[in-house]
């Protein structure tokens, strides 16, 4: 196996090569912030986007591997600082920051949903919110034991973005709903059964999964690259003690449709009446239940919003509706103390500006969700 460095835009992302004995290449992007469990920044999104982009291009390049560095981490979502300092210097406007870093963001994400190669992502340890934005949009999406992913939006004022209006009201019966309004920590087990991941390995697979990739006969076609890539992880995953049913999401979807089914005054309702006996017998669920109701109100309104998105909305359709709410989170939601409470102060007190849901004005929620561009969105260019 050789690896060939290439020019780096950043050391926060390290591109590389696998060279494989049918001549052919597979790009290694690594995302290089361990200490930040390797959170992205637009810098970050930027060189990915370049990179992925000639990759793209390279007939020579016959798949992608997108990894994390560290243990700890595949990546803990996205470094916010800036649209937040953006935020609170202008409150109650639209700002460039927030603009440009989400709008890059979803159009990297898209990239990846659509890239056409083999891309695989090695999702071991913690994967949350931009982070599972990468993952999902890739065709082969590893977990592990060690895999702990979650969509945690709600406690920072924001919602399930990164394409979560599209793969979230795919999932099985409520569970995509309960993931948005709880942040409940997915297992490896857990992601294969909402199908965020689809392969299985042990953590220290790895070395021994890079080791094939070299060793696959890659060629020109697309197509039979991906069988290639999917019947050698497939391989691979055989030989591992596959948790498929450990899934507490599985093991408990009637409990799940049960409490997310009706209106949000009604799930709330549900929730409130559930008896301190089943709280007791599964800490899973009582933990992810504190959560959701400590979470933003206006961002469960959002969450219970977004379950209703129409599953006939292509994704281009969802980035674009994802990006004018995102801006407008940032601007006149619960973003800014969100962030402020969660990773600036840390004193975890956020004062929300709704002390629960039913004081929120009848459509304010439904207002972030229009498009604050009369013509030319941002993201006009996604089809």
């Amino acid at each position: 196996m050789s690896a060939e460095n290439m020019q780096v835009n950043s050391e926060q992302v390290l591109f590389s090569t696998l060279t494989s004995d049918s001549g052919k290449q597979v790009g290694v992007a690594t995302l290089n912030i361990e200490k930040a469990l390797n959170a992205l920044n637009l810098n970050m999104v930027q060189a990915l986007s370049a990179q992925l982009n000639a990759w793209q291009r390279d007939d020579n390049i016959a798949a992608v591997v997108l990894d994390g560095a560290g243990e700890k981490a595949f990546c803990a979502g996205g470094d916010v600082r800036a649209i937040y300092q953006a935020s609170i210097t202008t409150p109650g406007e639209i700002t460039a920051a927030a603009t440009e870093f989400f709008k890059q963001e979803y159009e990297l994400d898209y990239l990846l949903h659509t890239f056409g190669k083999p891309v695989l992502v090695w999702g071991d340890g913690i994967v949350m919110g931009g982070g599972l934005g990468l993952m999902i949009g890739a065709s082969h999406r590893i977990v592990t034991e060690r895999s702990r992913i979650a969509m945690p939006e709600v406690t920072i004022g924001l919602y399930p973005d990164v394409g979560g209006s599209y793969f979230l009201n795919r999932m099985p019966g409520k569970s995509g709903l309960f993931l948005g309004m709880t942040a409940y920590n997915m297992s490896g087990a857990d992601a294969l059964y909402v199908d965020i991941g689809n392969h299985y390995l042990n953590s220290d697979d790895k070395a021994a999964l890079f080791e094939q990739l070299t060793l696959l006969p890659w060629g020109a076609s697309q197509d039979a690259n991906h069988q290639l890539l999917s019947d050698m992880l497939s391989t691979m995953s055989a030989a591992c003690a596959a948790p498929a049913s450990d899934s507490v999401l599985e093991q408990n979807q009637p409990l799940i449709d049960e409490l997310m089914t009706g209106s949000l005054n009604e799930v709330l309702v549900n929730v409130s009446q559930i008896e301190p006996s089943t709280l007791e017998a599964n800490p899973w669920l009582a933990k992810a239940l504190k959560t959701m109701l400590t979470g933003s109100p206006i961002s469960l309104n959002l969450v219970h919003l977004q379950s209703q998105i129409s599953q006939d909305l292509s994704l281009a359709e969802c980035f674009k509706l994802e990006l004018g709410l995102s801006v407008n989170c940032c601007a006149k939601a619960d973003f800014s103390e969100g962030v402020r409470a969660l990773l600036i102060d840390k004193d975890r007190n956020p004062q929300w500006q709704f002390s629960d849901v039913a004081s929120i004005p009848e459509g304010f929620a439904q207002s972030l969700m229009l498009s604050p561009w009369d013509d030319g969105h941002p993201l006009k260019d996604l089809h």
